[in-house]
């Protein structure tokens, strides 16, 4: 363990995930060509001049000729960072950098991270008031108090775009929500209850605040800072204009006073120090805020012995009701920027939590339910808040922060609100959600997944994390003591990973004695059998095929046949299937593809197309999304007749023949695919009205060569193959695959697995 309580293997993987590839999180991407000498022309002198002038006239317009309108800054001084204290400026870069991640993925913000080399509060001021004209908002992060407040204070006061200091605000209107509902659950009034806080720095002193504008009266909120109660008459140690409003008239001196009788303890300070027997003084049907992070207060579990009627939310993932800040920031300056708001008042921040209530007490889609592998999301005491990867919670907080924003008359371009929320339906493409679901799947059930290139540095390393992050239970294939030594020299945990010996393997006789009776009537004899079986592709396949492994992910060092002949050999078809299949997972653009076939078949004919085409879109929805088809070609709905583009025609006619609820046509070209203006303006009669997200392509050789041209010339990423149609999980990794694409592979044949094995179709071990 190092200082700050990580694991090595978790260090290293963290700089790893820093480092490897382009630095750092993020990069620019240009959004306009620039390959002519006219985009040139266009993109700098002398055409930018007419946009220049254009803002020189009307100064909003920059929200239309620039990003301004989409990007926010996120600035520190790295003063309060995390759990790291004042590390400086330099240091929380990567922590910036992070929150400009979560901006981008969850509400599409761009955002430049601006850490600023001062404690000067005056300092920083001035400069964040110096850039104004670059963003459209700022979220202040990671500043320490009580200097924070005054910067926000003054930033607000001077600026005319949205100021949002999330590490006060976020917390205070997460647990707000929570605290809406909770309160609803055991039957008190807000104007009734009382609070006690422990921890008076900027969450602490913001939640409470916010509970006061939700309703809570003044009165009746005890605070706790590291020297106790804030009591009139303790003393000016500690104290600020801040604070100073939370003194009161009372016996209570420490927290154990404070608590007793107390209806809501919220808690956004150090781990413990909220005890059971604290929480049995408690008054009847009491609601724990334990929110310091990692480690809560008072753990979920001794909250709920201690007091079996209480409702406990935390900031952790694995306990009911966590209070994560990505529920807020990225959807109120979604709402607010697209509203281009003068500033994020305190009427929008109360509509963001009410809207937070309002969405936990609905109906949970099945979809979501999925993503949580089934758990019961059912508004009560273990659901006071909607989960952080909740689709919904972008329309619903988002559209009621701009509703706030027009009613409150800080909006300088008002919306039509039901027009507004199918805006942002459409913004983020719900599909992308498929690998964290999919890893949260893989997690509730961890399957064997065998590696035959046990050896290879990036194999060591996906299987490190995949065994670290509990997706799988790794097996490795190779020589132990040279695996060992992979491990050891690169300071990987093997803790969770299973190394086999071929040779050593008990059941290798039965392997070769159950491989020779599958092939010995194709061409295999029993010496050769015994040969194969030290070839670890076909050693690992044969670990599936005989139920010591669930699944194979491999091809990190060789090419595809080498992996996928074992695999068809043992294998096979599954059952009442004829072929295989490879499926891609791309993402591009916030839109999520699926391309099939890629890596398999070479030259399929019309019935191959029809079996490639259902079966992709069998997978896709396995996924819990909906299919799209497009079969592709170089021709237009016959613009063009050859056997090639017969041969898609007849399987299209076929798939709606068979699946007639699918939305599927061609042949059509691709660029025409992907454009729903263009096929709806030349071809009206197309049952495709939206977008395709499964493309198959006629040939290996169109796949294939697409597929590795999205991958060089644009941003483009994928994931696969996914091999479909098989019998059982076997994958394939493109050759020299990064590490996050083995651990994503990883992940989605563990799934694979599961839903073979909960159909019942695994075989019992042989030995």
């Amino acid at each position: 363990m190092n200082t700050n309580g990580q694991s090595d293997a978790l260090r290293r993987a963290a700089l790893d995930y820093h480092a490897r590839g382009r630095r750092g999180k993020i990069e620019v991407v240009a959004t306009k060509p620039c390959y002519t000498q006219r985009d040139l022309s266009l993109a700098y002198t002398p055409g930018v001049a007419a946009p220049c002038l254009e803002i020189k006239r009307d100064p909003s317009l920059a929200r239309t000729y620039t990003a301004k309108g989409n990007l926010v800054a996120v600035v520190s001084n790295g003063t309060a960072v995390l759990g790291l204290g004042n590390i400086g400026a330099s240091a929380g870069k990567p922590v910036m950098e992070g929150k400009g991640v979560l901006f981008k993925r969850f509400a599409d913000i761009d955002v430049f991270d601006i850490e600023l080399d001062t404690e000067d509060p005056d300092e920083l001021i001035r400069a964040v008031q110096l850039m104004e004209p670059t963003f459209g908002g700022v979220n202040l992060e990671d500043i320490k108090a009580p200097e924070c407040f005054y910067i926000e204070e003054r930033l607000k006061e001077t600026m005319n775009i949205p100021v949002f200091h999330d590490d006060q605000h976020g917390t205070a209107i997460i647990s707000g929500a929570a605290l809406i509902n909770a309160l609803e659950l055991v039957g008190k009034k807000i104007d009734e209850v009382t609070v006690v806080f422990s921890g008076a720095g900027a969450a602490g002193i913001a939640c409470a605040n916010f509970y006061v504008a939700l309703g809570v009266r003044p009165e009746n909120v005890l605070m706790a800072d590291s020297k106790g109660i804030l009591w009139k008459g303790r003393g000016d140690e500690g104290r600020n204009p801040y604070k100073d409003r939370f003194f009161r008239e009372t016996e209570a001196r420490t927290l154990a006073d404070a608590v007793r009788g107390a209806d809501v303890f919220c808690g956004v300070s150090v781990k413990g120090v909220l005890t059971p027997e604290m929480v049995r003084t408690m008054a009847e049907r009491p609601i724990i805020f334990a929110m310091a992070n990692p480690d809560p207060e008072i753990t979920y579990e001794a909250a709920r012995a201690a007091r079996p009627d209480c409702i406990v939310a935390t900031g952790r993932s694995d306990y009911p009701n966590q209070v994560n800040n990505v529920l807020g920031f990225p959807f109120i300056f979604r709402g607010a920027l697209d509203v281009e708001a003068s500033a994020i008042n305190e009427e929008m921040k109360l509509a963001a939590a009410h809207a937070l209530a309002r969405l936990a007490r609905e109906d949970v889609p099945e979809s979501v339910k999925r993503a949580y592998d089934g758990e019961d999301l059912v508004f009560g005491p273990e659901y006071i808040i909607p989960k952080p990867f909740d689709p919904r919670v972008l329309v619903w907080e988002a559209a009621a922060v701009a509703e706030a924003a027009m009613r409150t008359g800080v909006a300088r371009r008002p919306v039509e609100l039901a027009a507004y929320r199918e805006q942002l339906m459409d913004r983020i493409d719900w599909s992308r959600e498929v690998m964290r679901k999919t890893f949260i799947r893989a997690k509730r059930d961890p399957r064997r997944i065998v590696f035959p290139e046990g050896t290879d540095p990036k194999i060591i390393w996906a299987a490190s994390e995949v065994a670290h992050e509990g997706i799988a239970r790794p097996i490795l294939l190779g020589k132990k003591a040279d695996i060992v030594a992979q491990f050891e020299a690169h300071h990987h945990s093997l803790k969770g990973i299973e190394i086999v010996e071929p040779k050593r393997w008990p059941h290798f006789d039965a392997y070769v004695q159950a491989y020779y009776r599958l092939r010995q009537r194709k061409g295999v004899t029993q010496s050769r059998a015994a040969l194969d079986m030290r070839n670890y592709f076909y050693f690992g396949t044969m670990m599936v095929h005989q139920g010591h492994a669930d699944a194979l992910v491999a091809g990190v060092s060789v090419n595809y046949p080498e992996v996928l002949r074992p695999a068809l050999r043992i294998i096979g078809p599954r059952e009442g299937g004829r072929i295989a299949a490879g499926m891609y997972m791309l993402h591009h653009d916030n839109q999520q593809y699926f391309l099939a076939d890629c890596a398999v078949n070479i030259d399929p004919d019309a019935e191959d197309l029809v079996e490639i085409a259902l079966m992709a879109a069998a997978e896709v929805e396995r996924l819990h999304i909906e299919p799209r088809l497009a079969l592709l070609s170089f021709s237009n709905f016959g613009s063009v007749r050859s056997p090639e583009t017969e041969k898609v025609a007849e399987a299209v006619r076929r798939i709606k023949a068979m699946r007639p609820d699918l939305h599927v046509d061609g042949p059509v070209q691709a660029n025409v695919a992907l454009d729903a203006k263009a096929l709806e303006e030349h071809f009206p009669f197309a049952d495709l009205k939206k977008r395709p997200n499964l493309l198959i392509f006629p040939n290996l050789d169109a796949g294939n060569i697409s597929l590795k041209l999205l991958n060089k010339l644009s941003t483009a990423h994928t994931i696969g193959p996914i091999i479909i149609g098989m019998a059982k999980p076997i994958h394939l990794l493109a050759r020299g695959s990064e590490v996050s694409a083995i651990v994503n592979l990883t992940a989605i044949a563990a799934v694979d697995a599961q839903d073979i094995a909960h159909a019942g179709a695994r075989p019992e071990p042989v030995g």
